[in-house]
């Protein structure tokens, strides 16, 4: 089982639409993968799921088929977690799909971080959670990898989701906010790790199964760039070739001065551009860009940015397989 956040504190770069089309590709690559809608706006999982199932799960006010399910006794402070439900979106694709109420789960996640530094096995449960839940749906179901989707800040929920996380994937804008949300979140990775070590140290019960809080950084991908002759434009290379060192520094936290170029740089995943308007048309297909038929408007220039993307997405996916594997 191998489990991928991608995350960044800075919003609006991308980041969803990227994780929902590298669970896809993983797919069409023959993986089999579990995605986790863990952002309470719950983004993911209208990317996934047609109106009228949206419909059908948050309608369900007794008890919807979300991850929030899994974890309500545990909030309530019942019982333990209970098997979530698992959208099956095809034979290699299931979805535990997000919640807005999730957010009222933030509370109690914050208060058990410090309680576990008493030795509280009931605080240890709770930060856990979300752990225990994909791991039991993950075997459930089979999946060669977990891909989680978080929202943009350092609170309590992406917490848990981080240290429950084998890999971390920064999706930015090439812009002065992202450089700076990059530092932001070298540093607190950095912090929950260590704060982490020091709690599972303390864990009163050997039986239960915790993260190892690993969290290793594997790269950024940088969304939506300009491109004029297939080479990024000069207003994202000013704030792009400062990522390299700035990834380095504050996430790597290597402090040996770099002046590789973006284009060059062993940790850039990809530079994804701009597809303009084959994302209305995804969107109304309910299906990934790179997968857009002519019947679903994918035609004359469209369809050649549909092979295009399907190749750039391709690479992105092969290489992140690739960083893993090694």
């Amino acid at each position: 089982m191998k489990t991928i956040v991608f995350f960044n504190n800075k919003g609006g770069v991308g980041k969803t639409t990227l994780v929902y089309h590298f669970t896809y590709m993983l797919a069409e690559l023959g993986y089999k993968s579990l995605a986790i809608d863990l952002d309470p706006q719950a983004n993911l999982t209208s990317m996934f799921l047609s109106d009228s199932r949206l419909q059908e799960i948050y309608d369900n006010e007794l008890s919807r088929p979300t991850i929030l399910e899994s974890i309500r006794p545990l909030n309530r402070g019942t019982s333990d977690i209970q098997i979530a439900h698992i959208e099956n979106i095809n034979d290699k694709i299931g979805l535990l799909a997000g919640d807005l109420e999730l957010s009222l789960f933030e509370d109690k996640l914050s208060s058990s971080w410090g309680n576990c530094l008493n030795r509280d096995e009931a605080a240890f449960r709770i930060v856990s959670s979300f752990y225990r839940v994909i791991a039991e749906a993950n075997h459930r179901f089979g999946a060669d990898f977990n891909i989680i989707d978080i929202g943009p800040n350092f609170g309590a929920i992406n917490r848990a989701t981080l240290i429950a996380a084998d890999y971390v994937i920064v999706p930015m804008a090439a812009d002065l906010f992202s450089l700076q949300g990059l530092k932001n979140l070298g540093n607190r990775l950095e912090d929950w790790h260590t704060q982490w070590e020091d709690r599972v140290s303390r864990n009163p019960e050997p039986t239960l199964a915790l993260p190892k809080g690993d969290m290793k950084p594997l790269g950024y991908v940088i969304m939506q760039h300009g491109i004029k002759e297939s080479r990024p434009v000069k207003s994202y290379l000013k704030w792009a070739n400062r990522i390299p060192q700035v990834f380095r520094q504050f996430v790597l936290k290597d402090n040996v001065h770099s002046n590789i170029a973006v284009e060059n740089d062993e940790y850039c995943i990809a530079l994804l551009k701009h597809y303009h308007s084959l994302i209305p048309m995804a969107m109304e297909a309910r299906k990934p860009i790179f997968l857009l038929k002519p019947s679903e408007g994918a035609i004359g220039a469209h369809l050649g940015a549909v092979r295009n993307s399907y190749s750039d997405f391709k690479a992105l996916t092969e290489k992140i397989l690739s960083i893993i594997g090694s």
